[in-house]
């Protein structure tokens, strides 16, 4: 296996762990990982974290939704919002 696979394997891993114990944290560590580590530019690298964080917050969900500890009305309220103001930042930012 070629060594920056295994670091990429390691920094999921990690990143995976801090995020499960605190509820957050993986986009934190990823990006700084990707850029000075696997040395992406800073706009791959959060786009790669993102879609990284991704499989966290799946995984992650199906627990909490198992316990019954989601408030879905606070959910998708938050969720509508995040997704309206993702999208105009991510216009502005991100124009050629």
């Amino acid at each position: 296996m070629k060594k920056e696979n295994i670091k990429v394997i390691v920094i999921s891993l990690f990143a995976g762990m801090i995020s499960g114990f605190f509820s957050s944290g993986g986009g934190m560590l990823l990006v700084p990982f990707f850029t000075h580590i696997v040395k992406l530019d800073e706009v791959k690298a959060r786009g790669t974290s993102v879609f990284c964080i991704v499989f966290f917050v799946v995984t992650s969900s199906i627990f909490y939704i198992g316990k019954n500890y989601v408030d879905y009305g606070i959910g998708l309220k938050c969720a509508i919002g995040g997704i309206i103001r993702s999208f105009f930042r991510n216009e502005i930012t991100y124009e050629n």
